[in-house]
């Protein structure tokens, strides 16, 4: 069991969860080093968090305090080209959301990875508590039997204010609206507990929020497994909450959270007559941990001590990525998606606005659209 030296880029908010979470990770992990633009900001975040490296340029850090792994906590139009810096000095990137803004440039982390030797994972902290390695190994087999029919719903609040960061709410900073930022967190937890998806139908809109991209979107998404289910990313709900329920021949299992889930979040429902395989099934698999930054933490660790490709890593990130692509292509199309589809050539695969597309259909709708009397 190997103590990694890890570095930290970007020292805004999420980098602040970053820090207390490696703290966490039973002396797995030794902070040696920050980086960001902003000096005071930089030195306020390494004095908090025994940090003893800091630096204004991330090839500083790379050259100087030779971290194993970096943790990427810049706002989103960075990750990429920081990502392949990293990569190409051989050292592992741990992303925040969103991996990259579009397909074309996440496929380039293919050369920098073989370049450099090392590996990139993205944070979807969701997918590691206990309760989610359960509910994705009995999906689908014997106790629970077929997954049928589901639901994943991330419904939260964000105020005008909230678009005050100059970077956020536009198609070339952030990537997109909660689709991209904000649902795809619990998205990625649907993938990861019912597999490959193969086709989405959308819409989005602009619906209340000053921002350049959508603040709602929905979608029908039909899997391999012959699943269907139903996603919408709302950052216009008052009361916030993040679900998941998913509808198998012999059982429910529903989640419903707000950024970050226990066991207790998790309810499981036997069909009638299934009530004893069910809860067996269940009750017989560990359901201590919940989910979190350090449990990917430790994860991410454990598959590097034992030279395994790293969880959450770039071709399940992809996936991801992709699904959020085809709910923006599908909506500003008007037609359906399929995975594959979004390729070199395709207008959703170099941005997820499509080459203007969506800022188009965003901006006519919201014309079209009665005013609201201030009143109200």
């Amino acid at each position: 069991m190997r103590t990694y030296r890890v570095a930290i880029v970007g020292t805004g908010g999420i980098a602040a969860v970053h820090a207390d979470n490696l703290d966490r990770t039973d002396g797995r992990a030794q902070l040696v080093g920050a980086c960001d633009v902003d000096q005071g900001r930089l030195d306020a975040f390494a004095e908090k968090h025994a940090i003893p490296g800091t630096y204004l340029t991330l090839g500083g850090l790379l050259a100087e305090a030779r971290p194993d792994i970096v943790h990427l906590c810049t706002p989103p139009m960075f990750h990429i080209d920081q990502a392949m810096e990293c990569l190409e000095a051989g050292v592992h990137v741990l992303s925040e959301k969103p991996p990259a803004l579009s397909l074309a440039d996440f496929d380039r982390l293919e050369t920098a990875q073989a370049k450099g030797g090392a590996q990139f994972s993205c944070v979807f902290q969701h997918r590691f508590g206990d309760a989610a390695a359960a509910a994705r190994q009995l999906i689908g087999g014997n106790e629970f039997g077929r997954p049928l029919v589901a639901r994943c719903d991330t419904l939260w609040y964000r105020p005008d204010s909230y678009w005050d960061l100059p970077w956020r709410g536009t198609w070339n900073a952030e990537g997109g609206g909660p689709t991209m930022g904000h649902g795809i967190h619990q998205f990625d937890l649907l993938l990861h507990l019912l597999g490959p998806w193969e086709e989405v139908t959308a819409v989005a809109a602009r619906q209340a929020r000053a921002t350049s991209t959508e603040d709602l979107s929905a979608a029908i998404v039909r899997f391999r497994n012959g699943a269907v289910a139903t996603m919408i990313n709302s950052l216009l709900s008052p009361r916030e909450t993040s679900d998941i329920r998913i509808d198998c021949e012999f059982a429910t299992v529903e989640l419903s959270h707000l950024y970050g889930y226990s066991t207790d979040n998790w309810t499981i429902t036997a069909a009638p007559g299934h009530e004893d395989q069910v809860a067996g099934a269940w009750n017989g698999v560990p359901l201590e941990r919940g989910s979190g930054h350090s449990a990917q933490f430790l994860a991410m660790y454990d598959a590097l001590d034992a030279a395994l490709p790293l969880p959450a890593g770039s071709a399940s990130a992809r996936q991801t990525l992709e699904l959020a692509a085809a709910v923006y292509a599908s909506a500003f199309t008007g037609r359906a998606v399929r995975r594959g589809e979004i390729v070199p050539g395709h207008p959703f695969y170099g941005g997820m606005d499509g080459d203007g597309m969506g800022t188009h259909v965003l901006d006519a709708t919201a014309l079209n659209r009665p005013a609201v009397d201030a009143a109200v």
